[in-house]
């Protein structure tokens, strides 16, 4: 099971990741929106902002999130380690139901060229 230490590092990654993004991923990455990623089988929720193409971490807090972000994700540490390091497909993870992802319409269909 994946500590809270290596799904903050996993996040990081993700963020250097997003920012070296080029072309419509590049586009996607820019938008200005709440993020929530909540890790179930640690039940803490990592809080902040998807902005200027980088994930900002603002807060770190036990349980479910406490407010509704403009972005939702929800899945267990160790999914969120092997997106981020390449070993577990998003679609695959997605379909079968172990990562969440809940946004607006229109936000998901930028998200969609990030993942």
């Amino acid at each position: 099971m994946a500590t809270i230490e290596e799904c903050r590092a996993a996040l990081g990654k993700l963020s250097d990741n997003m920012r070296g993004a080029e072309g419509e991923a590049r586009a996607a990455a820019a938008m200005d929106r709440s993020v929530s990623c909540h890790i179930t089988d640690l039940d803490v929720t990592f809080a902040g902002r998807l902005t200027g193409g980088r994930i900002e971490v603002d807060d770190t807090r036990p349980g479910v999130p406490r407010e509704k972000a403009q972005i939702r994700l929800a899945m267990a540490g160790d999914d969120l380690v092997a997106l981020v390091g390449g070993d577990l497909n998003f679609a695959t993870a997605w379909g079968s139901g172990r990562v969440r992802l809940e946004a607006s319409l229109l936000d998901l269909f930028r998200l969609r060229k990030l993942l």
